[in-house]
């Protein structure tokens, strides 16, 4: 009984801080945007507004991906490659003739090949997550290039690329697609066996293999669940530049580590919220739209930014102590 009421106890106090967290954050974007509105005439124009959320977009996709694998204790540095291939994998289907949505399966099934890899590395294996997904991002990156001779992929289809640019009753399409992720992250995560054990492993790894969780299934999931929705983010980036770009998503997976752990998510494992994710890649969205409007030196936001998250872990250890 009292173990129980214990434990209950621990979920509410969880559930306060994350609230807590989110609530700060949502003040933290409101600041953003009262501040860089101020300083720029443009910030509120709705093109500007409209390139934002679609910038957001493809940093919140990879995120929530990245979301996951903090969660469980783990971390995927081969995010932006497997941008780079899903983009590109995509692009060559469709120069070469295949059908847009065929394209779009093949190249999501290249992606979760390398969720799968890294699955096998970190369970399997036992490579520690850090060195197997850098391992599976070099590897992928230079088969990328290997692919492509270094070049780039035009020329797609107009049905392809008019997906990125267009809307509906004026909302971006990339916007739309980010959403639905949103939504079946909130699901899986809230709602789901799966969800809870990401939790479950992530907090206390030999409790939860006592307790009975599959842990292959869980690590594989959170591998391949980050690498299906980072291909989705390479198919969207191919067709809002409109080409097959071999250095696409380079870098970015420290865009998504930046996005959930401001959001939240706690890199001991255990803890993380999709919402406070989201939250977080407006924020960094906002400082990289607001900062190049406001004519910012790019080196001066990286600073920024990689102070915000030396801030936010601090944060973290703090609370935990």
């Amino acid at each position: 009984m009292a173990a129980n009421q214990k434990t209950e106890k621990k979920k509410q106090n969880l559930l306060l801080s994350r609230f807590q967290t989110e609530l700060l954050l949502v003040v933290i974007l409101l600041v953003l945007f009262a501040f860089f509105g101020m300083k720029s005439p443009v910030f509120f124009k709705v093109d500007t507004l409209m390139k934002l959320l679609k910038q957001a977009s493809i940093y919140g996709i990879i995120a929530i991906g990245m979301t996951f694998v903090i969660t469980s204790s783990g971390i995927d540095l081969s995010v932006g490659s497997v941008v780079g291939l899903s983009g590109i994998v995509v692009s060559m289907c469709m120069v070469n003739g295949m059908p847009v949505l065929l394209a779009v399966v093949v190249a999501i099934a290249a992606s979760i090949l390398v969720g799968v890899f890294n699955g096998v590395l970190v369970h399997d294996a036992k490579v520690p997550p850090f060195i197997a997904t850098m391992a599976s991002m070099t590897i992928v990156r230079n088969v990328i290039l290997l692919m492509t001779g270094a070049k780039t992929i035009s020329n797609l289809p107009k049905s392809f690329t008019a997906f990125a640019a267009g809307d509906f009753l004026g909302i971006p399409n990339m916007f739309l697609t980010w959403f639905g992720i949103i939504v079946l992250g909130i699901f899986i995560t809230g709602r789901t066996v799966f969800g809870r054990n990401i939790y479950a492993y992530g907090s206390n790894k030999e409790s939860a293999r006592l307790s009975g969780i599959n842990i292959r299934t869980t690590v594989y999931g959170v591998y391949v669940f980050s690498a299906i929705v980072c291909g989705i983010a390479g198919i969207l980036m191919a067709a809002r530049l409109g080409n097959g770009v071999p250095t696409s998503g380079d870098g970015y997976e420290l865009d998504a580590i930046a996005a959930s752990v401001v959001g939240g998510a706690s890199l001991d494992g255990g803890e993380g919220s999709v919402i406070g994710t989201v939250l977080g890649a407006m924020i960094m969205a906002t400082l990289r739209q607001g900062g190049t409007l406001l004519g910012i030196n790019s080196f001066i936001m990286e600073i920024i930014i990689g102070s915000l998250i030396a801030v936010a872990v601090v944060i973290d250890k703090m609370r935990k102590r």
